[in-house]
Order: structure tokens, then C-alpha cells, then sequence
């Protein structure tokens, strides 16, 4: 069995309040014309004026430091912010990667002339980024991928497909994931590195991806010896496969990954009593769901705790991740057992164009980030039971 690391969960305390309210205000009038179905999309919701205000405000990039850009603020302001806009919708989409996991994995291992360059526009919501790590016919073996990186005068030059790359047709940067040294047949995990690539290269084409709801916020990219120059890599070469596991900590245990559903449960709420029909069964389900809520909300606050100490909580994080996804694939259902609402798309009830949306859009929610199963895995894994 593996060692047992425990850490307290971070608390937040009450002189917090006040963001938290400073931010409440700013979404309520934000909010003014948003629907069911603009709320529904959560943190996938891209709005590239949205969120230039929100770096205006210095929500953005906020416990950088001062000189990218950052507000030297502390870990618990940024999730008391994460948690105002998870809980309202709101379409954060265009700063999310960036703020998320793309600006800290620069700020730990990237140069200096990439912190100086990038990590300013990530704050100002000036800079969209996305990751490129999925690929045709690797399925959940991500360190199966087969594009690869070959060394030129000058950079590299990049060949082959990422794919379920979220808002690539939007963004302006990708951070990609490139087998540069060996084959996938022989040590797989070993000589993959990380690149900084301008989504507007020469060789390089994004075909959307349609999906259930008739969006296309997935794409498919096709590199064609896109050249990137030395200083587009991240951190260190052929040391990629480590970089990008501790950058899927941040990406897999943040409260994104139990509140994309949320708007849901205080709106369904909301319609019980006005319709007069709670009973015991509503309560029981409803009480449920609040109870696994403060759970997750728990566990992450704890992770949380474990990154600002400098560990990185792989396993907890994907159970975390694996959990809270879970929870939010059940709350269209719970919508639909509590208020009798089909979902059916009733234009101008927020309601029912939300759970319309999240029903076709929640099976995707525990593939995201990593299947469901590769964080079985990985929990596995960390218990010694594999």
C-alpha cells in the first residue's frame, strides 16, 4: 500500500465576504439577458468581452505575480471568485484554460521571456488558450499519441491530429503535447514534449466537431509541418509526459468539475415551492444532493490546500474529478424526478432551456479531463491495488 498523506481542508474565512459579494454584484448585472441555455454551458460559455472585464477587475491570473500581470492574491480569494461564477453560469470559457492550468504550468517551468509574453495577456483576458492532448485512435491512452515533433534549424517542426480540443477555433494559443524523441511502441511515457503554438501558423488547420446540441465547441487540428521556433517549448525536452500530469491536477480537482450543473439544483428548487409540491420524496433528493455538494466541495478545498503547499494530488484529484462528475450527470435527472419537467426546450423559461441543454450535453461530462476509468485507474494505482 501506498503512504497515506493527509492534509486540512483550506478554510474560508468570513473576511471574504466581501469579494464574494463584490462578485454577486457584478454577475447580477451581467447576467441581465443571459439564458437557460447561455448559463447551462458553465464554464464552456466563451465570451471574449466577458472576460476582458473580468481581467479588468483582477479576476484573472489572480495569485500571479504582480510582475506578469498577476494580483499577488491568495489561493482562497481566486476560489471564492471560480465558485460566484460556476454558480451563476457565467460564460468564463475564454480565460478558463489560460487561468486554470495553461498560466501556472508557464509560471512553474516556463522561460522567463514566456511568463513576460503570455501570462499578462492570460490576466487581461486578452490571450485564449487551449490544450492539445487527445488524439484519433489513442482513445484514453494519451501516452499513445502519435504526433510528433521533429527537430529543424531554428524549432521544430510539428506533424499530426489533436482532437475533443475545446474551443480551438476560438483560442489563440495551444499548449500541445508532441512525441519528439522514441516511438509509442517502445517506452511510451518517455520523450514527449510540451509546445506553445500559435493557432494561426501556416500549416496548421482546426475542423470543428458538431455535437448533440448542434455546437461545434470541440475541433479536430491537423498539424502539417507547423513550425514552431525554441523558444515554444515548455520546460524541459523529452520531459512533457511529467509536466502535463501535474498540470492535470489543476484541471481535474477545481469546483468546475461538481458545479458545472449546479445553476440547475437552486432553480429546480425554486420551481418545487412555487408549484406547491414538495413532499418527502423532493426533500430527501434534494437534501442528497446538497450533502454531496458540501462533500466535493470539501475534497477540493482540500486539494486545493495540497497544491499551494507545492504537493501534487494526482490520486485525490481524480477522485475528485471522477466523484463530482458523476454528481453533475445526475442533476438533469434529478430536475426531471423533482419537478416532473421534461426536457423540452420552452423558450424564455431559464429552467427548461438549461436541463434541455445539460441533458445532451452531461455524457460528456466524464470524459472531459480524463474518462472515468482512467481515473479509476489512477485511484487504483495510488491505493497499491495495481
Amino acid at each position: 500500500m501506498s503512504t497515506a498523506f493527509h492534509y486540512p481542508a483550506f478554510e474560508i474565512p468570513r473576511e471574504l465576504d466581501g469579494l464574494r459579494r463584490e462578485v454577486r454584484a457584478f454577475l447580477a448585472e451581467a447576467s441581465q439577458g443571459w439564458s437557460g441555455w447561455d448559463i447551462g454551458h458553465s464554464w464552456t460559455g466563451f465570451d471574449r468581452a466577458f472576460s476582458r472585464e473580468v481581467g479588468r477587475r483582477g479576476w484573472i491570473g489572480m495569485t500571479w505575480p504582480r510582475a506578469y500581470g498577476g494580483h499577488e492574491r491568495s489561493a482562497l480569494e481566486r476560489y471564492v471568485v471560480v465558485e460566484e461564477m460556476l454558480a451563476a453560469g457565467a460564460p468564463v470559457g475564454a480565460h478558463w484554460v489560460g487561468d486554470r492550468q495553461s498560466g501556472p504550468l508557464m509560471l512553474r517551468i516556463g522561460s522567463e521571456a514566456q511568463k513576460q509574453r503570455f501570462l499578462p495577456k492570460i490576466a487581461s483576458g486578452e490571450a485564449a488558450f487551449c490544450i492539445g492532448l487527445s488524439e484519433p485512435g489513442s482513445g484514453s491512452d494519451l501516452a499513445s499519441l502519435r504526433s510528433r515533433a521533429t527537430r529543424v534549424d531554428g524549432g521544430w517542426k510539428l506533424n499530426g491530429r489533436k482532437i475533443w480540443t475545446t474551443y480551438a477555433s476560438d483560442c489563440d494559443f495551444m499548449i500541445g503535447l508532441f512525441r519528439s524523441q522514441g516511438t509509442a511502441e517502445v517506452d511510451k511515457h518517455k520523450g514527449l514534449s510540451q509546445y506553445l503554438i500559435d493557432l494561426q501558423s501556416s500549416g496548421l488547420e482546426i475542423r470543428p466537431i458538431v455535437d448533440l446540441t448542434g455546437e461545434a465547441h470541440f475541433n479536430e487540428i491537423v498539424f502539417d509541418d507547423v513550425f514552431v521556433p525554441d523558444e515554444s517549448l515548455v520546460g524541459r525536452e523529452n520531459e512533457g509526459w511529467a509536466q502535463a500530469n501535474a498540470e492535470l491536477a489543476f484541471e481535474r480537482s477545481g469546483p468546475d468539475r461538481y458545479m458545472s450543473s449546479f445553476p440547475l439544483l437552486p432553480l429546480s428548487i425554486d420551481a418545487v415551492h412555487a408549484a406547491g409540491t414538495a413532499d418527502r420524496l423532493s426533500a430527501r433528493r434534494i437534501g442528497e444532493a446538497l450533502a454531496d455538494v458540501v462533500t466535493l466541495r470539501e475534497m477540493s478545498l482540500s486539494i486545493l490546500g495540497q497544491l499551494a503547499a507545492g504537493h501534487m494530488p494526482a490520486q485525490e484529484a481524480a477522485l475528485t474529478k471522477d466523484l463530482g462528475t458523476s454528481f453533475e450527470q445526475r442533476l438533469p435527472e434529478l430536475v426531471r424526478e423533482i419537478t416532473d419537467n421534461a426536457p423540452v426546450i420552452t423558450e424564455g423559461d431559464t429552467l427548461s432551456e438549461m436541463q434541455a441543454y445539460l441533458v445532451q450535453s452531461v455524457p460528456s461530462y466524464s470524459l472531459r479531463g480524463g474518462t472515468r476509468e482512467i481515473m479509476r485507474g489512477i485511484i487504483a494505482r495510488g491505493l497499491g491495488l495495481r
